[in-house]
């Protein structure tokens, strides 16, 4: 399939080229919707059953089963929408994921013992749908070999962070100021509402079923196009790395989440916690549109190893932060580094994994980091309650370390596939191309 956007060598491609790809807006402006209340769930679960219980160990380990669930599933969810589209994997999805976020508030309102909170978040969590790695299939279709997919994997980046300014101020707001229930629910119906707006778009999705091998020896000997066949996203060693990298990403967020949500109550000002992490969440958007701008020379594996050095250096320093003015100027910088190591990772998943199997990729990457984060908030939430306040932005520190240290050891298996080694784009389009 041919690309509907063109450049010449000479122009860079540039946020206003990419946004005037033809039939772009049609599934940006609902994906953005559907993918909302992904920042919304995990705050508003805390906020929920820490006011239900008194314990922020509980709300983490609550919130933690929520995301161990979404990480686990959501590959397979991917892995059924390259298969079948994205359409028939996404209807059922909300509508179960609606209804168990429903069920799960009714019965922590209603102080169910916490192995009942535990049984309910687990459809919560599996059945949360995937809408930023749809869209960026749906950009995968749109650019096919257009320079303009590093533009795009950098704005849906900067997508992703706008909702986690938005969302935990939403959520923040609705459960202080109208009801601890009111996130939750507001979360379960935009999920309903934006998912089935997103799953109308049939036109952009993906053609279900091309999957194809990535490689050489599999192309058929009579027509020079590649056999289909399944590739597992996971069985890629550059994908594993990056799992982990995101697993550290994702330990950002939750004990931040966490750290924050006690320290703003531990100083009498819970709405000030929806504006602290909306700073932090605000610095890796504005980052991530300038790492959208600028015509990198550097490889990517390079640029993703400096990224996540300098992540891991300003993580270890949030718990040092007693103030609100010392968090707000630490959580912006930890912000401003977190989105240079997302674009960058997401943007290797081009070199290393075959077309038909990317949207299983980009859910692994996105469970890594709700896995990631699951973690943090049970660690964190634990640290909390048995510590001292602040406690929980050890998490961070720990986790990108730990993470940092992978990345280091095993950066060889990041380079992709090597000059002239044929990678299938599709069935019945074009000849394979090489990978520089």
């Amino acid at each position: 399939m041919a690309s509907t956007v063109t450049s010449t060598s000479s122009s860079r491609p540039g946020y206003g080229q990419l946004l005037r790809t033809r039939g772009a807006w049609t599934f940006l402006l609902p994906g953005f919707a559907a993918r909302q209340p992904f920042a919304m769930l995990t705050l508003s679960l805390v906020l929920l059953v820490q006011h239900t219980t008194g314990s922020y160990g509980a709300a983490g380990a609550v919130a933690a089963v929520t995301g161990v669930s979404m990480a686990l599933f959501a590959p397979y969810g991917g892995r059924l929408a390259d298969r079948h589209g994205q359409r028939a994997v996404l209807l059922p999805g909300v509508l179960v994921h609606a209804a168990a976020a429903l069920a799960l508030t009714v019965l922590a309102l209603a102080d169910a013992p916490l192995w009942a909170l535990f049984a309910l978040a687990v459809p919560t969590g599996a059945s949360v749908p995937q809408v930023g790695p749809m869209v960026r299939a749906r950009w995968g279709v749109k650019l096919q070999g257009s320079p303009l997919m590093v533009t795009a994997t950098a704005f849906e980046s900067v997508t992703d962070e706008l909702t986690f300014v938005l969302g935990p101020l939403l959520a923040t707001a609705l459960c202080t100021a109208v009801h601890p229930a009111a996130g939750l629910l507001a979360e379960a119906g935009l999920t309903l509402v934006g998912g089935v707006l997103f799953a109308a778009q049939k036109g952009t999705q993906p053609v279900a079923g091309k999957v194809v091998s990535a490689r050489a020896d599999d192309a058929d000997a009579g027509d020079g196009h590649a056999r289909v066949g399944h590739v597992s996203a996971l069985g890629v060693p550059g994908v594993r790395v990056l799992v982990v990298a995101f697993l550290g990403i994702g330990c950002v967020f939750g004990g931040m989440q966490v750290a924050l949500a006690a320290f703003t109550e531990s100083i009498g000002e819970p709405g000030l916690n929806g504006v602290l992490y909306g700073v932090f969440a605000a610095g890796n958007m504005l980052s991530g549109v300038v790492c959208g701008a600028i015509a990198w020379k550097a490889a990517p594996r390079r640029r993703l190893l400096v990224a996540y050095t300098a992540l891991a250096v300003a993580a270890s320093v949030l718990w040092t932060g007693h103030s609100v003015a010392a968090l707000a100027v630490i959580g912006l910088l930890v912000g401003m580094c977190i989105a240079p190591a997302l674009i960058t990772g997401y943007t290797l998943v081009e070199s290393l994994v075959p077309a038909g199997s990317r949207t299983e990729a980009f859910t692994w990457l996105t469970g890594a980091v709700a896995l990631g984060q699951a973690a943090a908030v049970t660690v964190a939430g634990q640290l909390e309650d048995r510590l001292w306040d602040g406690a929980g932005f050890l998490v961070p520190m720990g986790g990108t370390v730990a993470a940092l240290a992978v990345l280091v050891a095993l950066r060889s298996l990041l380079a992709g596939r090597p000059s002239g080694h044929p990678v299938a784009r599709g069935v019945g389009h074009r000849a394979p191309m090489t990978v520089d």
